[in-house]
């Protein structure tokens, strides 16, 4: 792992977490802290990689993975499973889940295994948390493949969030027999679930203060246009992908539009390096201001 070198860094007057250990705080260049959540919902920070040109994955049958964008570079992973050691749960799509395989998982560790004990001690002896993050699956569908690792990771705990159908096709599917997993329906649309109802059932039922979105452009979309997202750290990868009108590639954001008007913009809170890769930390501006 090369270097990781802060080259400009905003810190929080009042911070909600703790000081990073000082092996972690070593690795990164400096502390890691985020502001309270407010109390209607998580404090929502999103993790991405895209190339130079705005790619976030090459959308090719096994190529698309945040890795193949990053070409699974060690201080990218490195900050990937910092942010899930941080943070209370982590929320991803059924299409991430999908892009993952079968062997896919969201732990601390399973990015970046150096680190392990460090992520370990981190979570439970400075921010007094579970050994792990919650994993927050979001599916409209219910068309889940029941056998991933992720259903059957020890000490990890999965929540599945749904619609009335989706949670009877997962039941079909055997979901009650995992004791792990919890199913609950958000919605009796088809496939509709409404960004704001997941963020208040996290706070309320599951309580959820710092949650991480590692879910995919659709669904980063929606939750960006109910104003719920407040940080997005954004390594930006050396390469340039391109992008022809018959094989879309998608950018951070899909099936959504922003106005002039409406188009959040974003506070520089820190840049990192590492070799030839950025690392940028950004705070969404209140638009009020």
């Amino acid at each position: 792992m090369a270097p990781i070198r802060t080259l400009f860094a905003i810190e929080f007057a009042k911070p909600s977490r703790a000081v990073l250990p000082d092996g972690l705080r070593a690795r990164y260049d400096g502390n890691l802290s985020f502001p309270h959540a407010p109390v209607e919902r998580p404090y929502l920070i999103a993790n991405f990689v895209s190339t130079l040109d705005g790619v976030v994955s090459f959308n090719s049958p096994g190529q698309s993975e945040g890795a193949q964008i990053s070409d699974s570079n060690e201080e990218d992973r490195f900050i990937m499973g910092l942010l899930r050691a941080s943070a209370d749960a982590v929320v991803v799509g059924s299409g991430t889940l999908q892009a993952a395989g079968p062997q896919g998982s969201w732990l601390p560790e399973s990015v970046f295994p150096a680190a392990k004990d460090l992520y370990r001690s981190y979570r439970t002896e400075v921010l007094r948390k579970p050994e792990y993050p919650l994993v927050v699956i979001v599916t409209g569908t219910g068309g889940l493949d029941l056998s991933s690792v992720v259903f059957h990771t020890p000490r990890t705990r999965v929540l599945i969030l749904t619609t009335e159908q989706g949670k009877q096709r997962l039941s079909q599917s055997g979901s009650e027999a995992l004791a792990s997993v919890e199913v609950k329906a958000l919605s009796t649309a088809e496939t509709l679930i409404s960004p704001s109802a997941i963020l208040t059932l996290l706070r309320q039922e599951a309580g959820v203060e710092l949650l991480l979105h590692e879910a995919g452009p659709t669904l980063f979309g929606e939750f960006l246009a109910g104003g719920f997202v407040d940080e997005l750290f954004l390594t930006v990868a050396p390469q340039i992908a391109g992008r022809v009108a018959a094989h879309p590639r998608p950018g951070l954001v899909a099936n959504v539009q922003f106005s002039p008007a409406t188009a959040p913009w974003w506070k520089l809170l820190s840049a990192k390096s590492a070799a030839d890769y950025l690392f940028l930390r950004y705070q969404v501006r209140d638009r009020s201001t």
